[in-house]
């Protein structure tokens, strides 16, 4: 049986003009140019899918605040035109969509302060080859059920609360490595724990005794 060859393509896939006459048989695209104009394209729809996933996961009690920046590889705070930002600065902070949009640095983060009455308790180095270390999980068991993500390097949590702290705290004990932060700190936006509530619960008055 005589197999047929599939037919030859004879337009460029992103410009839709004229392939040139000795382009290669599983040739795409008319040149360079227009292939990297597609490389573009397809990164910027990765990309537009990410943050789309994202918008779905972040509380609208977050997303409907006026306190997003961009950051950068070094995690200093960005605006969304690439000039520093400052967590003391509500002039260089955005809104949820704007942060989104933007493209300069590596993503987005959320500038809490003293007003908005959040906080965020940071459990450090508390994820290990996917699991939750047995310390961290004692003290999500001991906390009210809330919004939790995973932080940028994939072994740390975000605990979200409505609430304050005194001044930001920070616990070094053994394996133990816990920071909760309500003010004058930005917090990188992590992927969302699945199973966990996308509100915020309210942090306990005895609290600091469940981190401890």
């Amino acid at each position: 049986m005589t197999s047929i060859a599939p037919a030859r393509r004879t337009q460029c896939e992103q410009c839709v003009g004229p392939l040139p006459l000795m382009a290669r048989a599983d040739a795409l695209y008319c040149g360079a140019t227009c292939r990297k104009r597609a490389s573009r394209a397809r990164l910027a729809a990765e990309r537009a899918r990410v943050e789309g996933e994202q918008v779905a996961h972040v509380p609208v009690e977050l997303r409907s605040r006026a306190r997003w920046v961009r950051y950068s590889s070094k995690k200093v705070p960005l605006r969304i035109d690439g000039r520093f930002a400052s967590v003391t600065d509500p002039s260089s902070w955005s809104d949820f969509g704007a942060a989104r949009a933007a493209t300069c640095g590596e993503g987005a983060g959320f500038v809490l302060t003293a007003s908005d009455v959040i906080t965020v308790v940071d459990l450090d180095h508390a994820v290990e080859c996917g699991r939750v270390l047995p310390w961290a999980q004692a003290i999500v068991d001991r906390l009210p059920a809330t919004y939790m993500e995973r932080g940028r390097s994939g072994t740390g949590l975000h605990l979200w609360f409505r609430g304050s702290v005194p001044a930001g705290r920070r616990v070094r004990r053994g394996e133990v490595h816990v920071e909760v932060y309500s003010d004058r700190r930005y917090i990188i936006i992590g992927d969302r724990v699945p199973g966990t509530p996308l509100e915020l619960a309210d942090l306990p008055p005895d609290s600091w005794e469940a981190l401890t």
